[in-house]
């Protein structure tokens, strides 16, 4: 689950991280007010989306007066910003941050992430703040430093002081730069977050270290412990199907590609994506309907698998254990009823009561292609969509 620059901010806040001050808008007069209410000279206006690269893309602003406070949001709010992370589509602008601008004497990149390598969490600092990391490590692997921490201690103080050396902190600073990092694992930890980045961390005209940005992403599997974080979620920023396909309980990502794939637990489905791409398709989603699927959620994966209108060609990929193959025979066909399918269909079905299940697609009289085992799946798939 992702949350806005500004939601982040509060966390940091929260977990006593220096932020710079600061106020979201969803209108230019409420932006011209964020702005009076903080005073200063300058301020920035930044667009509040879920995804980086705001600022290459015309998406963060800086405000010599008022006047220009309220010409940049106008500006803004309402705008497709496309960035390298939203893809040509872009993403619509519907809220701000306005913050008081910030003098800048040096900056820094920190993150907490998980390494599922090394099944730990993972500090990471560079002293190239306000860059793209990922650019960091192509151009210059060797200026990123990382500190793994062992989950049964947490993270030490010599970690915290190691990270400060490597990075050249002023002396004077290294106690503030460390409580920050220690700050930030307490809320990676006790918000079951997936990432914690700021980048830029800076050193201000004050000699103060501040989170001049902030990018917090949690575990979807907990935010159920966490029904305050819950609440920060904007089902506005999220793909439609995807935002469906929670709320219907169904474990859904959107591809690339154009072949729809229904497929029952996350081993076979991913097997499934492998097979298609082996023979020279992309698949258009990952779909796990579980093992006990219903009629209910079969016609509601295909729903959601049809919403997608690149699908050329769907592929129903079931293994009939704790469900057996006439049921979900029967499933599928119910489904169908009720959903209007323009575009091939395939379906392999193994397990349990195997042929029975396909006895009973075969005489449906549907125009359904059926498929025995994996590879003859895929590559019918593949066919159906090019046809």
């Amino acid at each position: 689950m992702l949350i806005h620059e500004y939601q982040a901010k509060e966390l940091l806040r929260a977990y006593e991280v220096p932020v710079s001050p600061g106020k979201a808008a969803f209108t230019p007069e409420e932006a011209v007010e964020a702005a009076k209410e903080m005073g200063g000279d300058r301020w920035a206006v930044k667009a509040q989306i879920h995804a980086g690269g705001r600022g290459k893309g015309g998406g963060i602003k800086l405000a010599k007066t008022v006047d220009e406070v309220r010409q940049f949001a106008s500006q803004m709010l309402g705008m497709k910003l496309i960035t390298h992370q939203t893809g040509p589509e872009g993403k619509t602008v519907r809220r701000l941050l306005i913050e008081r601008a910030a003098q800048i004497k040096k900056e820094y990149y920190v993150s907490m992430v998980l390494d599922r390598r090394l099944a730990r969490p993972v500090v990471m600092v560079s002293a190239e703040g306000g860059v793209d990391i990922e650019e960091v490590a192509a151009r210059s692997p060797e200026k990123i430093f990382k500190e793994a921490i062992d989950p049964a201690v947490g993270l030490q103080a010599y970690q915290t002081r190691k990270l400060a050396f490597a990075l050249g902190i002023d002396k004077s600073l290294v106690r503030s730069f460390c409580s920050v990092l220690c700050s930030l694992y307490r809320l990676f930890i006790t918000k079951d977050c997936s990432l914690v980045e700021i980048n830029p961390l800076i050193v201000n005209g004050e000699g103060e270290i501040v989170a001049l940005d902030a990018k917090v992403n949690f575990d979807d599997n907990a935010t159920y412990r966490h029904p305050d974080i819950a609440e920060l979620r904007d089902i506005e920023e999220e793909d439609p199907i995807e935002a469906r396909a929670k709320e219907s309980g169904l474990s859904y990502v959107r591809l690339d590609g154009n072949i729809g794939c229904m497929v029952n637990g996350a081993g076979l489905a991913m097997s499934t994506l492998d097979i298609i791409q082996h023979y020279g398709a992309m698949p258009a989603n990952f779909l796990d309907v579980g093992g006990g699927a219903s009629t209910e959620a079969v016609t509601e994966a295909f729903k959601l698998i049809l919403a997608d209108k690149r699908v050329k060609a769907v592929l129903v990929n079931i293994f009939g254990g704790i469900m057996k193959c006439d049921v979900i025979a029967n499933g599928i066909l119910g489904a169908l009823k009720e959903v209007e399918m323009k575009v091939p269909l395939v379906v392999r079905l193994e397990g349990t009561n195997v042929e029975l299940g396909r006895r009973i697609l075969e005489e449906s009289g549907l125009s359904l292609i059926t498929a025995d085992g994996m590879a003859d799946a895929a590559q019918k798939v593949v066919g159906a969509s090019r046809s």
